[in-house]
C-alpha cells in the first residue's frame, strides 16, 4: 500500500490512479492519518449472491396486487 499525503495526491493524480488501475491501493493522508483511500475497481466489487437475494425476496411479506392504488386512492400514500 501506498501512502501520500494530500498535497502529493493533488501534484501526482494521474500516475497514482494509474497504480490503483494495476491493483494497487493507495492511502491519502491529513497531517499523518489516513483520510480517503483510492483503490481499484475491481477490489472495491463484490459479486451478487442470487441465491441468498431470492431467499430474501421470498420471505418479503406479498402485497396486494392493487395495493399502491388502493393505498393512493385512499390518502394514505
Amino acid at each position: 500500500m501506498t501512502r501520500v499525503n494530500i498535497a502529493t495526491a493533488k501534484a501526482h493524480l494521474s500516475e497514482l490512479v494509474v497504480k490503483a488501475e494495476q491493483g494497487e491501493t493507495i492511502e491519502i493522508e491529513r497531517h499523518g492519518k489516513p483520510v480517503a483511500r483510492l483503490v481499484p475497481v475491481e477490489q472495491s466489487l463484490e459479486p451478487i449472491d442470487f441465491e441468498w437475494l431470492d431467499d430474501v425476496i421470498r420471505q418479503m411479506p406479498q402485497t396486494e396486487e392493487d395495493g399502491t392504488r388502493r393505498l393512493r386512492d385512499e390518502d394514505r400514500y
